[in-house]
């Protein structure tokens, strides 16, 4: 099945090659972990091409692809500190490595990270692409973690907010509900204006 995933993951985007495939196969994540990466890939470029051409595709994949690979040393919450070290020594472009290290909690603040132990600085998201990316791990943990019984993938985003609200392991705390609920609604709102201008064309 993970081969099957990552075959149609790299088809939706020939950028992701076979030295991203291999990084993954040779990481030391479970197959588990492996698994997820891919759906949470998957989801993202489907996200992006409803969303708008001008999106780094590229960026997209690959950061979605590689935002778990510290979860190979750690399930902790510096899983994305250790994971954009570990691409740093391997060579990913830093906008790759700024993804793995930011996607905790949606981009926590520095007073949030100091709270958490992590090391204190800004992990604001500013780019779409990073926003897209977090978005589409927090759709497919609620997919796959059968918590929520969905009639479809696409309830996970018709009832985002709802889902959010009800259950504290998707939302996490205030600060970073609100984070997530802004996310989702920016990204949809980014859908709905595209298939607006297709319909006035």
């Amino acid at each position: 099945m993970e081969n099957v995933l990552l075959r149609k993951v790299v088809n939706m985007d020939n950028r992701l090659n076979k030295f991203d495939i291999d990084i993954l196969d040779k990481s030391g994540l479970s197959h588990t972990d492996r698994v997820h990466c891919i759906k949470v890939a998957e989801k993202a470029l489907e996200i992006s091409r409803r969303i708008d051409d001008e999106i780094n595709i590229e960026l997209v994949g690959r950061g979605a692809l590689f935002h778990d690979l510290g979860k190979a040393k750690t399930h902790e919450i510096d899983h994305g500190k250790i994971g954009a070290e570990i691409g740093k020594r391997i060579g990913l472009p830093q906008e790759i490595t700024d993804i793995m290290e930011k996607h905790i909690r949606g981009g926590l603040t520095a007073p949030e990270a100091r709270d958490l132990g992590l090391p204190v600085k800004d992990y604001t998201l500013n780019r779409l692409e990073e926003k897209i990316v977090i978005y589409a791990d927090r759709l497919i943990d609620i997919i796959n973690d059968g918590i929520v019984i969905l009639q479809s993938e696409s309830e996970s985003e018709e009832r985002f907010e709802e889902i959010l609200k009800t259950y504290p392991k998707y939302g996490k705390n205030e600060i970073t509900l609100n984070r997530y609920l802004g996310y989702h609604r920016e990204i949809q709102g980014l859908m709905k204006s595209r298939i607006m201008r297709a319909s006035n064309e």
